[in-house]
């Protein structure tokens, strides 16, 4: 997966990056700061583009 992939995000994370950038971009930023901005946040908040689903590894018993 290249950098700058957003395809490992679910939809949700999409949506928040989306309305996110909505803000930052109402804030005066410019498109590219936005979406900059955006996807650190929700980064920060989620951790990382996860898969789609459970996509989560079980721990090992």
């Amino acid at each position: 997966m290249p950098r700058g992939d957003k395809s490992a995000y679910t939809d949700k994370r999409k949506r928040q990056a989306e309305h996110i950038e909505e803000s930052e971009l109402d804030r005066g930023h410019t498109r590219e700061q936005a979406e900059r901005i955006a996807w650190a946040t929700v980064n920060k908040q989620d951790g990382g583009g996860k898969t789609s689903g459970s996509g989560r590894k079980r721990a090992r018993h």
